[in-house]
């Protein structure tokens, strides 16, 4: 690596990288301890623990378009600063709410909503605020670091979760997650490169025109719709394996949490290999497809797994081993490949345009994922959810994606 070059010599980027580390550790345990406080603290039946997985992705797909336009209109790091802020006063509220025995189910609810729809606006910015830190031909490596430091986070939330929910209980678990969001607006504050200023107010149209103009962007730019399409089939598919891949691994099989909990930890370090190889593709549109399927491949390794014993374990290890690189190698290119060719006013609503469609197909994907467990049954949907991730795959097939070569030529003709 060219130490020159390199984003090691980045202070602001490192700000943002160390802060986005610590709070998505905090998060991956908090959201184990929010479902255990429902499940152990407040004895929460299944419906309820339901809602509360709805809490968490109903703000996404309500609120989503606006966002972008928001993001747009105004300085962005202040907006993850106040996100990082809401969402650790929210938590808090938590554990404080236990210690005085006044935690309700309702609590919850309403924590869950608030701070998911913080977690929009933070990741929307986020996303549209790293072109800000560094140059075009640098988003891979930026988005690269992002996500292997990520993939150390999963890897060690995994791990410590479990025991921490157990030592902590599950409001007191909940706290790591808030302390985490402070980290993160601390270091967001004290980035100083200063960011493109917004559009003037007298420039601005009406909310809705100008969410539709994110809209427009998507539908109109080939690359970008195209991996938007994919990117929603995959989200759906993804929702409906969430929803029945525990019941069917712990009951059908009989598989114990904590072996499943080490299986899933190997994820986390096995995405430390798609960081690696993001953006060394000599042909950058064939690595996309090719990933793609092999993801769907990876998924298809655990319904596969016909019982609890050593085989089966060599079925989900497999799945882990081949998923979640594939995985992240995607998402690191798909998400830079849209930073590189979308204009900087643009990138709030273009992200929140893809994100809006994401979260409408989890909607989806959760009501199949329940109604197809009960009708068909967890392994054949569990399948069916394999089939829905190979034909995310071959949608990449159906326009530019297979021909694309290098990000460099992409975002020289977007700016030409």
């Amino acid at each position: 690596m060219n130490r020159r070059s390199s984003l090691w010599r980045r202070p602001d980027f490192l700000r943002l990288w160390a802060g986005e580390t610590v709070s998505i550790f905090g998060t991956l345990i908090g959201q184990l301890a929010l479902q255990f406080t429902a499940i152990l603290w407040l004895d929460a039946n299944a419906f309820e623990v339901a809602v509360l997985a709805a809490c968490g992705l109903v703000p996404g797909f309500a609120a989503g378009l606006f966002a972008g336009v928001w993001v747009d209109r105004l300085a962005r790091r202040p907006i993850m600063i106040a996100a990082d802020i809401g969402r650790a006063l929210l938590l808090a509220t938590i554990p404080l709410a236990a210690v005085f025995d006044v935690l309700t189910i309702g609590q919850l609810w309403a924590v869950a909503f608030a701070a998911a729809g913080l977690t929009v606006f933070f990741d929307v910015a986020y996303e549209a605020y790293l072109p800000t830190l560094v140059e075009p031909h640098e988003l891979v490596e930026g988005n690269s670091k992002l996500q292997a430091s990520a993939s150390v986070a999963e890897f060690g939330s995994f791990g410590l979760s479990g025991w921490l929910v157990q030592l902590l209980r599950g409001p007191g678990a909940v706290l790591i997650d808030s302390l985490s969001f402070v980290v993160s607006a601390f270091a967001v504050w004290r980035i100083r490169t200063p960011e493109p200023r917004p559009s003037a107010s007298g420039e601005r149209e009406h909310l809705f025109r100008e969410a539709i103009e994110g809209v427009r962007v998507v539908v109109r730019t080939p690359v970008i719709r195209s991996l938007a399409v994919a990117s929603v089939i995959s989200m759906m598919g993804a929702r409906i394996l969430s929803v029945v891949y525990l019941l069917y691994l712990s009951r059908e099989l009989g598989f114990s949490p904590g072996v499943l909990g080490m299986i899933f930890g190997i994820g986390g370090l096995t995405s430390l290999a798609g960081a690696a190889v993001a953006g060394r593709s000599p042909r950058l549109g064939t690595g996309l497809v090719l990933a793609a399927f092999m993801r769907a491949t990876g998924v298809l390794f655990m319904p596969l797994a016909g019982s609890a014993s050593l085989l089966g374990a060599s079925s989900l290890v497999a799945n882990q081993l081949v998923t979640d690189p594939a995985w992240t190698y995607y998402d690191i290119n798909a998400m830079s490949l849209r930073q590189a060719i979308t204009p900087n006013r643009l990138l709030g609503r273009v992200n929140a345009t893809v994100r809006f469609g994401e979260f409408g197909a989890q909607i989806v994907g959760v009501a199949l994922g329940g109604v197809l467990g009960q009708w068909l049954g967890l392994r054949e949907t569990l399948f069916f959810a394999v089939g829905i991730q190979y034909v995310s795959a071959a949608t990449l097939l159906i326009g530019p994606i297979p021909r694309l070569r290098a990000m460099p030529a992409l975002a020289s003709a977007a700016e030409s």
